[in-house]
């Protein structure tokens, strides 16, 4: 069959007629419907670290540069930003920003190798895998680091590592208190205290007295010691473990130097957590 040359080419101008057509109604429309972008979102994220941690609440940098920008965060959302950054930041939305108290990540627990087995796991090195083998996991206390490294794992900043003594511990410097190791702790024994704070309880078990004492060897028993002998009211047992009030600790060492336990630790300068022994 003989197609006539006329016939396509008619056919090839159409459409060609017709992509011109609907490009300039699209070219229109999205003119007409177009959603301004706010300027300041990229100054913004620029401004912002990159590091897309999550840590903010929102999903990456981009989002929490649109948040910032739109009013529905605060100009220091961002927990990585050092406080350069974060002026920067409110120089672009045209605000003062206080200074804000630097926080960091702490784990409770100083078990570890000092808490007592109920069986030698040997599965992945997985918190939540291990706390599904035979109740609740290996350890004799249900409350204790398991040290298989989820919140190693989760941390983008190299800030937290498995010890000596197989319990997870935050390196003070690094950390960006960014959240993702609390998220990642199946057992949730990593809490945000403040950097400035020297005076730590090492220690989330629950349970009672007699119980805790047989799980683990540094373990809180709620002696209530700390709690009795603190000049400033400072730290009370709550619900079988001893709780610090920072904003009445003047880290006067009281509560460390009864604790029988070594529960209560002092934070050196080296930045590394060493227990004191009671009566030091």
């Amino acid at each position: 069959m003989t197609v006539n040359p006329m016939t396509i080419l008619y056919a090839v101008l159409t459409l060609g007629v017709l992509g011109g057509g609907f490009g300039a109604i699209l070219a229109f429309a999205s003119r007409i419907f177009a959603v301004e972008r706010d300027s300041r979102v990229e100054e913004i994220q620029n401004a912002l670290p990159g590091a897309n941690c999550g840590g903010c609440g929102f999903a990456g940098c981009a989002a929490c540069a649109e948040a910032i920008a739109s009013g529905a965060a605060p100009v220091n959302a961002c927990a990585v930003c050092s406080g350069e950054q974060t002026r920067a930041i409110a120089a672009i939305m045209g605000v003062e920003v206080a200074p804000a108290e630097r926080r960091v990540a702490y784990v409770k627990c100083a078990g570890g190798q000092r808490a007592g087995r109920k069986y030698e796991y040997v599965g992945i090195d997985d918190c939540v895998g291990a706390m599904k083998i035979a109740g609740n996991g290996p350890l004799e206390c249900a409350y204790g680091c398991l040290g298989f490294g989820n919140c190693v794992r989760a941390c983008a900043f190299d800030a937290i590592h498995i010890n000596a003594n197989g319990v997870a511990e935050v390196d003070r410097e690094k950390c960006t208190n960014c959240g993702k190791c609390r998220s990642a702790c199946p057992r949730n024994l990593i809490v945000s205290i403040p950097y400035a704070a020297d005076i730590l309880v090492a220690c989330s078990s629950r349970d009672k007295g007699a119980v805790a004492r047989n799980s683990c060897s540094v373990s809180c028993i709620a002696c209530r010691l700390c709690e009795k002998n603190c000049p400033n009211d400072a730290i009370h047992v709550v619900d079988n473990v001893a709780v610090i009030d920072y904003d009445k600790c003047t880290s006067c060492g009281a509560c460390v130097s009864k604790c029988p336990r070594k529960v209560l630790v002092n934070l050196h300068d080296d930045g590394r957590v060493v227990p004191v022994a009671a009566g030091a």
